[in-house]
């Protein structure tokens, strides 16, 4: 498959390091050299859970973004011109998308360690103002192609499939949060396109300049942008979490938002009145997780491992806010 992948896109001299898997992850991944230089990512998507149309939306997302001056890891087209290539293997359809390599390195293999003679609020502020860029530039996107939105996905149906009934109290709170979800604004301003996974772990570090390049937009969706702001405050508990006061931990996160909110609102704006919305976007981080983790054993066969979501689970049936986070431990 991947031989077939490689002429598809006249890598035939290219050496490919698969990159390892990660628990939850859809796709098999390879890192494509050239005389032992990093130049592309292969991806090759085999779940077969999502249609040509999807990928289509997401590469020309991508794409769009990156023409329009996002600093996101562009789209390469085939040897056909295609964004997407659809190829059968073992009676199965997959899809390969070619992407650049993303400048820099993830701060984690630099032991989150920022550059040097930089302090991390530098780091903090141009998150902010990346993920900025790229909502921007969403409200103003305008598809040929369309990816799902959260609500065609996250229904009390498919809750009431997806989690055992053994976890009845969990899918009550799940469902009750989605109905104060189907109240919130849907307007250009407050509701478009969103990366859906924007993390550490999904854009690169130049430790010259500290510029970020974004990868991984695979989950892309129609959602509320406060997603992807919480996303980021919900990453962003890692940097204080060592603090034994619950009082001095919120107090340390009120400071890494508002550097974030500070280089966000340099490229666009976010209402006070979604920013007061904040903890119920952060539960919406939490029941992502926790329905990753149910999808993610249903394709295994069992169930998650109450260590994995246990906290999760018991903050959003207790109500309590910020993931717990605020709470004395």
């Amino acid at each position: 498959m991947t031989k077939e992948a490689q002429k598809l896109y006249a890598l035939d001299n290219y050496e490919l390091q698969p990159v390892p898997g990660h628990e939850g992850g859809r796709n098999l991944v390879y890192i494509c050299r050239q005389n032992g230089e990093k130049k592309y990512v292969l991806r090759i998507s085999t779940l077969g859970d999502r249609t040509e149309e999807e990928y289509l939306a997401e590469t020309e997302f991508v794409r769009y973004l990156a023409w329009n001056g996002a600093p996101v890891a562009d789209v390469i087209p085939s040897i056909h011109g295609k964004l997407v290539e659809r190829m059968e293997q073992d009676g199965k359809t997959v899809f390969v998308t070619l992407f650049e390599y993303a400048k820099g390195m993830l701060l984690s293999d630099n032991g989150y360690r920022y550059r040097e003679g930089a302090p991390l609020e530098e780091y903090f502020y141009n998150t902010g103002k990346t993920l900025g860029v790229i909502h921007r530039l969403s409200r103003l996107y305008r598809p040929v192609h369309r990816r799902k939105a959260f609500s065609d996905k996250h229904t009390a149906e498919y809750i009431d499939s997806l989690i055992p009934d053994s976890y009845a109290d969990l899918k009550l709170a799940i469902c009750r949060r989605l109905e104060e979800y189907r109240t919130l604004p849907k307007d250009s301003e407050n509701y478009g396109l969103v990366h859906f996974d924007f993390c550490d772990g999904n854009y690169h570090v130049d430790l010259e300049t500290g510029d970020i390049t974004v990868f991984d937009f695979d989950n892309c969706i129609y959602c509320w942008y406060m997603f992807d702001l919480a996303h980021l405050w919900t990453h962003g508990v890692g940097w204080y979490r060592h603090i034994p006061s619950a009082k001095q931990r919120m107090a340390c996160m009120d400071q890494y938002f508002g550097k974030i909110l500070e280089g966000y609102r340099s490229e666009t704006d976010v209402s006070d009145a979604m920013l007061e919305k904040l903890p119920l976007f952060i539960d919406m981080t939490i029941i992502e997780l926790v329905i990753d983790e149910f999808e993610c054993s249903a394709r295994e066969g069992g169930e998650p491992d109450e260590e994995d979501i246990g906290n999760a689970i018991y903050c959003l049936v207790s109500d309590i806010p910020y993931g717990g986070f605020g709470e004395e431990w």
